[in-house]
């Protein structure tokens, strides 16, 4: 197939350079056209320069000016009709073909038809313009027009194909965990409930707006579900999420993009599908996906990797990323019919190759020290093979990550326990959390922004709070007293702190021993169970896939919050630990087409 095109499209431009229509006489009959006319004075000619047999040039001419003509009547039928020509790009073990129909039809009827036409009776995908059709709508919806080609992606797994119900099942299921985890923030128990967190190539978190990062935990979670399958080599599921996950990409900021290499990986790995898949005759959006892969990289790393090597010391690692990218890109290029960009891209790839291929030897001499194998691998790469700087590496690599880990928790332990002192001033964790990230962990600031927009909530029950009478007493108001505050605004402070000395205290200090009146109100309450009020909405406290709760209290949101965890990686460059084995076998590819074209042409 990558032969097949390589030669089309050489042949395209030979035929362009040279003003030729192969849709018109002498090459094609005025009578009929669509038989087939003598092309071989045009094979002979065009032979030597392409570097393929004469046979292979004539069949390829044929199918060009086939093609051209059927564009050509397609073209004449849409204006007349309204019927629409499709071009099908089938599984790898089928030819591209042809559909001729309305574009008002849905998309499970084109499946059907699909089906029908060409005898496949699978279960597939429709992927256009790299987005998946949406079932339900219809092609015309989807911006679907006339000389379209689309892609048709074969669901199977390595012993029997998927049921698409099940993979859409598959699919809702990681959604819908992503979605409780980005809903999720730091008023989270990090010992109950797990949240996660963006960060560098160092492993230190990110901060993005709330929204922002909302959106980038669900593409970036989507994207890592696409990878396990790619690790799997189940192609045509880590594409669906892929695709995925690029939607979600596509709703973020250009800028919050350029501080993460998440969106460039993606794009390589969708390219990396269409090669395994064998659709990279889907030239356009290969194209264009690889060059935002590339622009991606040099804005998060720098023209020379200078914002890499500030973080992280070195940009060694990363170099996998390029190898692919050179890789694919010459791909491309010979595809494309020029083998010049072909032979300059493996060239660099294999300049890389040499540098990033491990000794397997020295991978196992790390892994008897006690390292795993996925570190031995990129502690090997980043110190350029040597096995006693590579030790090195690892173990300040895990030492750096230790302290990252340790600071925080003990971040958001602090926050835990800023909240909880919110909390016992009478405002609901949310709320409080929501201040507290406001003020920036300031707990004054904090403090002040709940008294100018929230009022406190009251004692809910006496299941949920201790009695304030309880809570209050004699020694307490005692001490406040002690400290200079009258005894009616210290037993007030006491009562709306629910006893807790400490934040009775810094309520009277703030106003300065003057409790406004709705204070002493609160305070003076313990039956009433109002709603909390306040002047920006209170999302609800329950556990939900909108809202961030303990997952211990819902069995089924903690099985599915595990089940997508499951496919984050431990380690955060596992994007970067690749064997390489099937980039080499990939690199033998391309330079056995080159060697025989220069063969041929030579």
């Amino acid at each position: 197939m990558v032969e097949q095109n390589h030669l089309q499209n050489k042949l395209i431009k030979l035929l362009r350079r040279d003003n030729i229509e192969l849709w018109k006489p002498p090459y094609t009959t005025e009578d009929n056209e669509e038989e087939k006319s003598d092309l071989k004075g045009l094979s002979d000619k065009y032979a030597a320069e392409v570097g393929f047999n004469v046979t292979q040039v004539e069949a390829a001419l044929d199918d060009i000016r086939l093609s051209a003509i059927r564009r050509g009547k397609g073209n004449e039928a849409y204006k007349e009709t309204g019927i629409a020509t499709l071009y099908i790009a089938l599984p790898k073990d089928c030819k591209k073909n042809i559909l001729e129909m309305q574009l008002d039809i849905k998309t499970t009827d084109l499946m059907i038809k699909i089906n029908e036409e060409f005898g496949l009776g699978i279960e597939m995908k429709l992927i256009f313009k790299g987005k998946e059709l949406k079932v339900d709508k219809t092609l015309a919806e989807q911006n679907v027009k006339h000389n379209s080609k689309i892609m048709v992606l074969k669901l199977e797994s390595k012993s029997k194909i998927i049921e698409e119900e099940k993979q859409n099942q598959m699919l809702k299921r990681s959604q819908k965990g992503f979605q409780i985890l980005s809903n999720r923030d730091e008023s989270m128990d990090p010992e109950t409930t797990p949240y996660l967190e963006i960060a560098d190539q160092k492993g230190n978190p990110i901060k993005f707006p709330s929204e922002e990062k909302k959106a980038l935990i669900m593409a970036i979670g989507l994207h890592e579900k696409g990878r396990a399958f790619l690790k799997k080599k189940d192609y045509p599921m880590a594409l669906c999420f892929l695709l995925q996950a690029d939607e979600k990409f596509n709703v973020c900021h250009s800028n919050l993009l350029e501080s993460v290499d998440n969106y460039a990986v993606l794009q390589l790995d969708i390219v990396w599908c269409y090669r395994a898949l064998e659709q990279m005759s889907l030239l356009e959006d290969a194209k264009a996906r690889l060059q935002k892969a590339e622009d991606a990289f040099l804005k998060c790393y720098g023209k020379d990797r200078e914002r890499l090597v500030q973080i992280k010391g070195n940009s060694r690692g990363e170099e996998v990323l390029f190898l692919r990218l050179y890789l694919l890109q010459g791909l491309l290029s010979y595809i494309e019919g020029n083998e010049n960009a072909a032979a300059e891209k493996l060239s660099k790839v294999q300049n890389l190759h040499m540098q990033l291929c491990i000794d397997s030897s020295k991978i196992a001499e790390l892994m008897n020290l006690g390292y795993t194998e996925q570190e031995a691998r990129l502690g090997l790469r980043a110190c350029d093979g040597n096995v006693n700087n590579a030790a090195d590496h690892i173990c300040q690599r895990r030492e750096e990550k230790e302290a990252v880990r340790r600071k925080e928790r003990e971040k958001r332990r602090k926050r835990m326990d800023d909240i909880t002192s919110l909390t016992q001033l009478g405002y609901s964790r949310r709320n409080a959390a929501k201040a507290l990230a406001k003020a920036g962990g300031d707990l004054n600031k904090a403090f002040q922004d709940l008294l100018d927009n929230y009022s406190p909530i009251a004692a809910e029950n006496n299941n949920q709070r201790l009695n304030n009478n309880e809570m209050v007493t004699e020694e307490k108001i005692n001490q406040v007293v002690s400290l200079g505050f009258n005894q009616d605004s210290a037993e007030a402070a006491l009562r709306h702190a629910n006893g807790n000395l400490e934040s009775a205290i810094q309520l009277l200090l703030h106003y300065n021993g003057n409790l406004p009146e709705n204070l002493k109100a609160v305070g003076a309450t313990s039956s009433s169970t109002p709603e909390d009020t306040s002047i920006s909405s209170e999302e609800p406290s329950s556990s939900s896939a909108g809202s961030p709760g303990n997952s211990e209290d819902d069995p089924m949101e903690a099985d599915l919050i595990q089940e997508v965890l499951a496919d984050i990686p431990e380690h955060e460059e596992d994007y970067l630990d690749l064997t390489l084995e099937e980039e080499e076998m990939v690199i033998e590819q391309l330079k056995s087409y080159l060697e025989r074209r220069n063969q041929s042409t030579g």
